[in-house]
Order: structure tokens, then C-alpha cells, then sequence
């Protein structure tokens, strides 16, 4: 049996918009004690949120670029994530117009460039700005234009769309190569000025990866359990996404220790600078458990081929990944706005409550607009024996 929609109850929507509103009046009371902290909260909440978004689009386009079948009757998944794309760019140009003077090089006398020419012709603060317009816009207009295609074959159907998609995907893949890149560096690197490395684009690059892999599986297990998405999301399917899941962890450890190997070995001041205070008190005690949960835990717990056929394991290493990265964008941002040890209290827990809230609301929204499975596609031809819709 099909259904057309899924319609998610009002009960479970009402959690989402509560755990926002309670989000909501942590930061504000923790604000009032803590208001230096509550930037770098919400900069990281709006560039997590957007990488959700953007990271739903990355996998319908290798989806569609590599031919890949077995992703096809979850694809509503990542569509939905595609949605928050436009919500959380808002979020996101809002902190940074407000609190544009966070950032050190704003605060340079203009007659002593302080960097190199072309890093102070860059960060400059209107070309800034403009530069993370054009990264949203482009998102969201790719994002909309793939979604709405898959969408419109569900009425019309035909492997023209497919096709159509495919050159989408492809004109995606190379503008998002290069914008997410360059808005990672502007936003999170160029809080150390002075700092750079040639690796950052591909490190976010791979913690992108990891949470909209998590994602995907929280959320297909969750529609699974309501009897949504049942076949569709199979065991077999879970394994696969595992497969990928223990990969790109495995992938983000590599750059990760091979951004520090060269940096540690090559001893330059102005790369060091970066991981000196980051190594020293609670900060270094947060590296490590940043590398464990980024890394070895899902490492270890996925490694045997049951564990990613298990969807209690599999759920509970979804939300590690997820704090993992959360972790990975504190200890990116707070070490270069506030000197100091690090602290976790109500603005965090308030940023982190808004961060589930926002998601749940906007993504279980888009979820509702489409019949939970693209029927019309063509490759589901090639899924009906591992789908089926309840």
C-alpha cells in the first residue's frame, strides 16, 4: 500500500517548536551573563544548520552523477534536508552583518594592511558580505531547481527529468566545490586572520559529509518506526550508509592528521598559531575527545558488519557523529574569539536546543510536501523488490 503523504502528527511537530522556544529563552538568559558567547554560539548553529541543507543536496547530486539506484526510494530524505538551505542561509548572513566587528580583521587600521594585500582586498568587509549572498543564492536556486525536477517527475514521470537532473547535479557539484570551500575559509578560518591552510575546504568537506550521513539514517529510521518508509529503508540499506558513515570518519581523520602532521612538522609560526592554544588546558582534553568521537568510537562500533545492519547501534552512533561535530565547530571558533577555557553552560545548551528545534520544524515540513518515495523514477523500477511504503 502507498501513501501519498506523510503528514507528521501535530504532538511531534509541537516538541520541535517547544525545544525552539526553550532554546530560544536559554540564550537570551545565558546571554545576559555570557553576551560575548552567544555570536559564536549562533554562528556555529546557522553554519551547522546550513550544512545540513547543503549536504542534502551534495547527496541527491552523487546520486544522480553516479548512477547510484539503491539511494533511490530514500531520496525524499536528503530533499528534505535540501529545504532548510534558504531558512538557514537568513540565519546565517544575520550573524554575520550584526556582528561583522567579531572578526579581528575588521577592526584593522585600513593604512596597515596587517596581511598579506589580497587577504585584506578579500575580507573586505562589503565584498565579505556580498560574497556569502552569492553562496546562498546559488545553494538555494541548484538546491530548488534539482528538488522541484525530482518532484515533478512523481506527476509526469519519464527518464527526461532524470536526465535533466543529471546535468543539474553536475553543474552543482562544481559550483558547490568551489563556494563551500571559499565560504568554510571566510567564515570559520578567517577568524584567524593571519592563519591559513590549504586543507580546510576539504576537513569541511568531510564533516559535511559525516552529519548528513547521520541524519539520513536518524531520520529514515525514525520514518521507519512510523511505518513511512519501511522496505525502503531496509537493513541492507542501513549496512550501506554505515559503509559510508565509518568511511567518511575514517576520511575527516586523515585530513585531520595530516593537517597537524604538516603543521606540527614545519613548526611556521603563522601556522602553529592555530593549534597552540587549542593543545593547552580543557582545550587540548576537548582535542582528544574531538578525535575519539569524531573518529574511534564510530571506528571501533562500526567496524563488524552487524553493527551497521543494527538499527539501535546505528541510531546512537548517528547522534555521537552529530556531538562530534558540534564539538569539531566549537573548538574551530571560541579558542579564536574568546581567550580563555573553554565553557559549556546555558548559551550553549540554549544554541543546541534552537539547533534541533529549527531543524525538526523545517525538515519534517518539507518531508510533508511529497509522497514519501519518487515512484515515477525510473531507477525505482530497478527498487521495488527493497521498497515499499505503508
Amino acid at each position: 500500500m502507498i501513501k501519498n503523504s506523510y503528514i507528521p502528527p501535530t504532538q511531534f511537530m509541537n516538541r520541535f517548536l517547544y525545544i525552539n522556544i526553550a532554546g530560544i529563552i536559554a540564550l537570551l538568559a545565558g546571554g545576559i551573563l555570557s553576551p560575548e558567547r552567544v555570536w559564536g554560539n549562533l554562528l556555529i548553529v546557522s553554519y551547522f544548520l546550513l550544512m545540513l541543507g547543503v549536504g542534502g543536496t551534495l547527496l541527491i547530486a552523487l546520486e544522480y552523477i553516479s548512477g547510484a539506484r539503491w539511494s533511490t526510494s530514500f531520496r525524499r530524505i536528503p530533499e528534505a534536508m535540501s529545504g532548510i538551505i534558504p531558512w538557514a542561509g537568513l540565519l546565517i548572513l544575520g550573524v554575520l552583518y550584526f556582528r561583522l566587528d567579531e572578526y579581528a580583521w575588521t577592526a584593522d587600521d585600513p593604512a596597515n594592511p596587517g596581511t598579506f594585500w589580497f587577504k585584506q582586498l578579500w575580507l573586505q568587509p562589503t565584498f565579505f558580505m556580498g560574497r556569502a549572498i552569492g553562496y546562498i543564492v546559488i545553494w538555494t536556486l541548484l538546491s530548488k531547481a534539482i528538488v522541484g525536477i525530482s518532484r515533478k517527475q512523481d506527476r509526469v514521470g519519464g527518464a527526461k527529468l532524470s536526465s535533466r537532473n543529471r546535468g543539474l547535479s553536475a553543474l552543482f557539484l562544481v559550483i558547490y566545490s568551489l563556494t563551500f570551500t571559499l565560504a568554510s575559509c571566510d567564515w570559520f578560518m578567517s577568524l584567524e586572520p593571519m592563519w591559513f591552510s590549504t586543507m580546510w575546504g576539504v576537513y569541511a568537506f568531510s564533516g559535511m559529509m559525516q552529519i548528513s550521513l547521520s541524519v539520513v539514517i536518524l531520520t529514515g529510521l525514525h520514518f521507519r518506526r512510523q511505518h513511512v518508509l519501511v522496505k525502503a529503508f531496509s537493513n541492507k540499506k542501513l549496512h550501506d550508509l554505515g559503509q559510508l558513515l565509518i568511511g567518511f570518519c575514517c576520511f575527516w581523520m586523515y585530513i585531520w592528521f595530516s593537517q597537524y602532521m604538516l603543521i606540527w612538522y614545519s613548526n611556521i609560526p603563522e601556522e602553529t598559531m592555530y593549534f597552540i592554544p587549542r593543545l593547552k588546558g580543557g582545550w587540548g582534553a576537548l582535542m582528544l575527545a574531538n578525535i575519539a568521537i569524531n573518529w574511534l568510537i564510530t571506528f571501533l562500533v562500526l567496524l563488524p558488519k552487524p553493527s551497521k545492519k543494527n538499527p539501535y547501534i546505528m541510531s546512537k552512533i548517528a547522534i555521537v557523529v552529530l556531538i562530534g561535530r558540534w564539538l569539531d565547530l566549537y573548538i574551530m571558533t571560541f579558542p579564536s574569539l574568546h581567550k580563555g577555557e573553554p565553557v559549556f553552560g546555558l548559551v550553549e545548551a540554549g544554541a543546541i536546543a534552537i539547533l534541533v528545534g529549527t531543524f525538526g520544524l523545517l525538515f519534517f515540513k518539507s518531508f510533508s510536501k511529497a509522497n514519501p518515495v519518487p515512484l515515477n523514477d525510473p531507477a525505482m523500477k530497478h527498487n521495488m523488490h527493497s521498497h515499499a511504503v505503508h
